[in-house]
């Protein structure tokens, strides 16, 4: 008897082929927590869509955005240097 794999809807976070994240693969990706995913769409900072079920998903381009943000962000908030 042979056993056959079934491919997962979703590959893991981190490859670089990966279009479709679930909330906790976005979350790893990010390098935050699953409620600040959860916190930062309810506010509007990341954008995602639902599923039928209520799932969150949010695509690679749509986290790439957000991490260009932050960091136009951070550039933008620096303090000058004391003289």
């Amino acid at each position: 008897m042979t056993t056959t794999t079934m491919p997962t809807p979703f590959p893991r976070a981190g490859d670089e082929r990966q279009l479709v994240f679930t909330s906790s693969q976005a979350a790893r990706y990010l390098g935050v927590s699953l409620a600040t995913i959860r916190r930062w769409t309810d506010a509007g900072h990341i954008a995602c869509y639902r599923t039928p079920g209520g799932q969150r998903r949010f695509s690679k381009d749509q986290l790439d955005g957000f991490i260009v943000s932050l960091q136009r962000d951070d550039s933008t908030h620096t303090t000058p240097k004391a003289a």
